[in-house]
């Protein structure tokens, strides 16, 4: 949460303001408030799904419905209005699948680092939540979800830890739920639980939980770090000394300066030709 308070005044001022634009906020992973008369109406996010991600995994419509959507729509960023109109989702379950997006996108930018923030005005926002939300009430969920991730008995960062299926899972009666099969197909060892999540199209504060909560069951484990690399010293005596310059050698001898030739003196071949000695 570096940078918190930072970009809490700046939410704070744009809601005194009544502001309409963009709010965009650079850090790791940083992210875009979209905000309607000092409202937040959108938030996007590197480090969260947005809610076409959520909306492919639901299964109501698939990737190719989608670019087909976006052609139609001339490029909308969310075609909201077409999705309705081939039944594809209906207006609730898009508003529904909008503020879901839009507190998950608040949660990653919050739990990364703010280096700044900078307000760019426009003409009409980009809204997926046309009433909109208060912006510091947003800011202040995003903190109780931070808060109750640290309270758990293995916490986890979003862009933190890579788990792997325990090589031994605990015994348990309970079933897994399709997100924890879902999670233990794709921990690799590699993948964060910001990774986990745009891999499986799911929230990443739900990802984010649910890996810490098998981690504390047992059905996860987090990777091993990699193993350093042994340095052996030097024998006794065989210290490392530096590099011993190159002798210098001497520049070459200059060459030697030609002897000037003889001047001719005028008329000298004048008087050769006549016989004349002097």
């Amino acid at each position: 949460m570096s940078g918190y308070e930072h970009l809490a005044r700046a939410l704070a001022v744009c809601a005194r303001d009544g502001f309409t634009g963009e709010l965009r906020v650079s850090g790791t992973p940083g992210g875009t408030f979209h905000l309607g008369d000092g409202r937040v109406v959108a938030a996007e996010s590197p480090g969260a799904p947005g809610p076409e991600a959520l909306l492919l995994r639901s299964g109501r419509v698939s990737g190719e419905q989608w670019a087909e959507l976006m052609r139609e729509s001339g490029g909308s960023r969310w075609p909201a209005t077409a999705l309705i109109a081939r039944g594809y989702a209906g207006a609730a379950q898009l508003r529904v699948v909008c503020a879901m997006a839009l507190h998950d996108a608040v949660f990653a930018i919050a739990a990364g680092r703010v280096d700044d923030c900078e307000r760019v005005p426009t003409f009409e926002p980009f809204a997926q939540v046309p009433v909109g939300e208060p912006p510091l009430g947003l800011l202040q969920g995003a903190a109780r979800r931070l808060t109750a991730l640290t309270e758990l008995p293995h916490p986890v960062h979003p862009d933190r830890e890579r788990p792997v299926p325990a090589p031994a899972p605990a015994d348990t009666d309970t079933p897994l739920t399709v997100l924890r099969r879902e999670l233990l197909a794709h921990a690799d060892g590699r993948r964060t639980a910001r990774d986990l999540a745009f891999r499986i199209g799911r929230g990443v504060y739900a990802v984010t939980v649910e890996v810490a909560r098998m981690l504390g069951d047992g059905l996860l484990v987090c990777a091993e770090a990699p193993a350093p690399i042994p340095v052996r010293p030097f024998p006794e005596g065989h210290a490392l000394r530096p590099r011993e310059p190159a002798p210098v050698e001497p520049p070459p001898h200059p060459p030697s300066t030609p002897t000037a030739l003889p001047r001719r003196k005028p008329g000298s071949f004048f008087r050769l030709r006549n016989g004349i000695t002097r």
